[in-house]
């Protein structure tokens, strides 16, 4: 479909934009006036501290800006100072070698089992899986279906 207007189409809007222009303008509610020129008057009233950082006076301004960066700062060197504080990562370093020594462990216990053990110890799992999966559903099954069809309201 197009997005091309015919000639009809233009003639129909804009006999409906004139229509829609000739009507007079609705005026706003009694009450929606007095709430905005309240609200209008509580927001001049404010602060400058409560204000929009826009309207806080221009040394304020600065201040806070200089102040954001000294604490930017801060952190940079702080964070510096931590990371070249730390002398060795001796923790690091021994539980690589704990997780480097399991691995050789698991891959030595891999090459030593007959391949038929890997068959029956995934079959295990399975049974042990669908077990658990019917488990599971009975459970539901007795305790939230129950407990709805016990539900008057339900």
């Amino acid at each position: 479909m197009s997005n091309d207007l015919t000639e009809a189409d233009r003639r129909l809007e804009a006999a409906i934009d004139a229509a829609l222009c000739e009507l007079p303008l609705r005026p706003a509610p009694a009450s929606l006036e007095l709430h905005v020129l309240e609200e209008l008057s509580r927001r001049a009233a404010l602060p400058w501290w409560r204000r929009s950082f826009a309207h806080w006076p221009l040394l304020a301004r600065a201040a806070f800006l200089v102040l954001c960066g000294a604490l930017i700062r801060l952190a940079f060197l702080g964070g510096a100072a931590a990371v070249a504080g730390v002398d060795s990562l001796v923790w690091a370093r021994q539980a690589g070698i704990l997780v480097m020594s399991l691995g050789n462990l698991a891959a030595a216990i891999a090459r030593i089992s007959p391949p038929h053990w890997l068959y029956q110890g995934a079959a295990v799992c399975g049974a042990l899986y669908a077990v658990l999966f019917g488990l599971g559903a009975v459970v539901y099954r007795l305790l939230y279906l129950q407990s709805k069809a016990s539900d008057p309201i339900a």
